[in-house]
């Protein structure tokens, strides 16, 4: 397969970014995924040592991948812990 695909990327040279921005685009995907998998507080892969682990967050978490306008490490902690 990948073969095939080198085969017509050297014949038509104007393809090449095309499968470029392609795998870019395929491998940013699972890399988002990945993270999405990995970090998200929704997402428990371990139920018997921590089956909730979005309890847990406090204000001051920061758990997006990308945030416009707050900082989250300069958030006050607004409730006391029970």
């Amino acid at each position: 397969m990948l073969r095939h695909i080198l085969g017509h990327a050297k014949k038509h040279l104007n393809l090449i970014p095309l499968f470029v921005f392609i795998g870019a685009g395929g491998g940013g995907a699972a890399l988002y995924l990945s993270h999405l998998a990995l970090f998200n507080p929704d997402v428990c892969w371990d139920k018997k040592n921590k089956p909730e682990p979005w309890n847990k967050l406090g204000p001051n978490d920061q758990y997006k991948f990308y945030s416009v306008n707050v900082d989250y490490s300069k958030l006050k902690k607004e409730c006391p812990d029970f």
